[in-house]
């Protein structure tokens, strides 16, 4: 029996999916019906932003923005594919760099180049897959990048899947000067999202019910409260406000003088975890628990330990003049309160 589970079920008759390590819950996906992140729409240009050198464009869900735009006019149709989910009163992200990504690979149109991913180290293998994809493609230019989980996958499964993701892109850039904004790829939902990301072994469960069966349900109900038990006695409360997320760090019962030190390590450790389980993004800013300013190095270190495992995009932007750590984390999924 793995220490890892994965559950396929739903939450409130929407589709979800849940990672577990040794029964703690790790990853959590709920569908909404917003547009999902990886959608790729046709697009057509609408009026430029002066100043901020983007452009709002219009999709069949409605005005997006794309950053960073030269050479667009009004009125041209461009493929656009969605990054995240918009702030309340915002348009939807996109960038018209188009990633088409499955299991073991990720075609990258405006990339080309064939690259494996780091994480695969035997030269060996690197060379045999070098030959897979070479003839999956067979012999076409195009952008492509395996990833990790081509290390333990059959040939065949690698090879079809190139072929998959690259018939799905020539098929998208074919339609790019079609008439009219439209929908041409749906973005994955959460049972597509495990199969693809969550690639290391695990027992997976997918009968209905099965959150209940794991504790998953339990868990989920836990995230609804400000509050997190933290080892050692401390606790932490993690509060999202309209303008940042504030995490205040608390010592509990231990009046030892390392007690600082200890809870806002306790934390750390945890952060990516909690942000990720509650869908939480955008500018954070850590309260942390009194402690001496040369144990700030330690507690960064373990802060950037544990966000370099972390699948969302996070950048640490360091102390403020207040004492306070601050972040900035990308917004790609819902807070749980808003999608529950």
């Amino acid at each position: 029996m793995s220490a890892r589970s994965i559950a396929l079920d739903h939450l409130g008759g929407a589709e979800a999916a849940a990672s577990l390590v040794s029964g703690q819950l790790d990853d959590l996906l709920i569908d909404t019906d917003l547009p999902r992140p990886g959608t790729i729409y046709r697009a057509i240009a609408d009026r430029p932003v002066k100043g901020q050198g983007g452009m709002f464009v219009r999709t069949p869900d409605g005005p997006a923005f794309l950053r960073q735009v030269k050479g667009l006019a009004p009125g041209q149709p461009i493929l656009v594919q969605v990054t995240g989910y918009a702030e309340p009163g915002k348009a939807l992200p996109v960038t018209a760099r188009l990633l088409f990504k499955s299991r073991y690979a990720i075609v990258t149109p405006e990339a080309p180049g064939l690259n494996l991913s780091r994480g695969i180290k035997d030269e060996d293998l690197r060379d045999s897959l070098l030959e897979i994809a070479h003839d999956a493609l067979g012999g076409q230019e195009i952008g492509l990048i395996l990833r990790s989980a081509c290390a333990d996958a059959d040939p065949d499964a690698v090879a079809e899947d190139i072929r998959a993701m690259h018939d799905l892109a020539r098929a998208v850039l074919a339609d790019a000067a079609g008439q009219g904004p439209e929908k041409l790829v749906e973005g994955d939902g959460p049972h597509t999202l495990a199969w693809r990301d969550w690639v290391e072994p695990a027992d997976v469960a997918c009968r209905p019910g099965s959150f209940a069966t794991l504790g998953v349900l339990d868990q989920v109900e836990a995230l609804r409260r400000a509050e997190v038990a933290l080892p050692g006695g401390g606790s932490c409360y993690i509060e999202p406000t309209r303008a940042l997320v504030a995490v205040d760090v608390n010592t509990g019962g231990d009046t030892s003088p390392a007690a600082g030190l200890k809870a806002n390590l306790a934390m750390a450790r945890d952060l990516p975890r909690q942000l990720r389980l509650r869908g939480l993004g955008g500018q954070i800013t850590l309260d942390l628990a009194p402690m001496p300013k040369k144990d700030r190095r330690a507690f960064e270190t373990a802060l950037r330990a544990a966000f370099r495992a972390d699948p969302v995009e996070t950048a640490l932007a360091g102390w403020s003049p207040l004492g306070h750590f601050e972040l900035q984390r990308k917004r790609d999924r819902l807070p749980l309160t808003d999608v529950m």
